[in-house]
């Protein structure tokens, strides 16, 4: 074999062997995966998100996708002349809106993932918030601002009230991969939109997962110098979102990150999901390509008899 062959061959080997203490760490463990952003408006991001699913599920792992689809319900709102606004980045949602929202994501955006992950050879089932009660909504209700300025009724956006994992246990059991969208009924049989982010951490807290992911449109949690953080703990994230370092639209996701792992969820993951196979490269590599949040500090990259890694790092290097 000529020694370039030999060489590349190696390394393929190396990456494998590379992998091999996540794959036996994380057998049997739920994985709940966001998916959104950019990548769900790209053919090739959503057939390489589909294939990391797939390769996760045939290892072992139990993936578990929830959904959004912002852009999709916005482009849909503008070809009925419907206007669409937002407060602190949450659609307000009118009746029209809520069904167009439940059309999108429901009958089409999911129906799509599921699609891609089945072509690869996968077993995926789409559901919702409605199906088996796995998860119902109450309305959510904003608070008024410091400055004396009243709280905005949002009308049909929600949150999650109650979770019932026993759909997911019993799919999981059966070998299918579920495909979440963030859309509930009230006890009333009202329909809500909740945010993608919010279900998929409140799933992972009542599938007591071992890892939340997060895919977004940005490397991660960066800070004020625009430097991506490879690992935080919590109380540093925390610390960061105080003295301004995290700011804008990441304080929702590591806030969403945080609560999960209160909650008992292992690691959470931001991860850019416009990186082909980004959720691989993040799980089964040494270094990651996004930001890990913990509670301790000690990264699932290190060794069992590793220290905690120094904030930021998570490179066995």
């Amino acid at each position: 074999m000529p020694e370039n062959h030999l060489l590349k061959a190696e390394e393929k080997a190396g990456i494998l062997l590379e992998a091999l203490p996540y794959i036996r760490r994380f057998r049997d463990k739920f994985f709940v995966i966001k998916f959104g952003g950019a990548a769900m408006m790209d053919e090739a991001f959503k057939t390489s998100f589909a294939e990391d699913i797939l390769l996760f599920h045939l290892i072992g792992i139990n993936p578990v996708v929830v959904h959004g689809g912002g852009p999709e319900i916005s482009k849909q709102l503008d070809r009925l002349g419907v206007k669409s606004s937002f407060v602190n980045g949450l659609r307000v949602t009118d009746l029209e809106t809520v069904r167009v929202v439940e059309q999108v994501l429901v009958g089409q955006i999911n129906k799509q993932i599921v699609s891609f992950i089945n072509r690869q050879g996968g077993n995926a089932i789409g559901l919702c918030g409605k199906d088996g009660n796995l998860f119902t909504a109450r309305k959510h209700v904003s608070k008024p601002k410091l400055d004396g300025t009243p709280a905005v009724d949002l009308g049909f956006v929600g949150e999650v009230a109650r979770i019932d994992r026993r759909i997911i246990d019993s799919l999981v059991r059966d070998r299918f991969i579920p495909v979440v969208s963030p859309v509930a009924a009230d006890d009333k049989g009202e329909t809500y939109n909740i945010n993608a982010d919010t279900v998929a951490g409140e799933l992972a807290v009542a599938l007591q997962a071992e890892k939340l992911i997060l895919m977004t449109d940005v490397e991660g949690v960066k800070d004020s110098q625009g430097k991506l953080y490879s690992m935080l703990t919590a109380r540093e994230t925390e610390r960061r979102m105080q003295d301004g370092s995290i700011a804008g639209g990441m304080i929702p996701k590591v806030q969403c990150c945080i609560d999960a792992l209160r909650g008992g969820v292992g690691k959470a993951h931001i991860i850019d999901g416009r990186i082909a196979h980004a959720t691989l490269l993040e799980i089964f590599t040494d270094k990651g390509v996004g930001t890990e949040i913990s509670l301790s500090g000690r990264s699932t990259r290190a060794p069992a008899n590793q220290t905690d890694l120094p904030l930021g790092s998570r490179s066995n290097s």
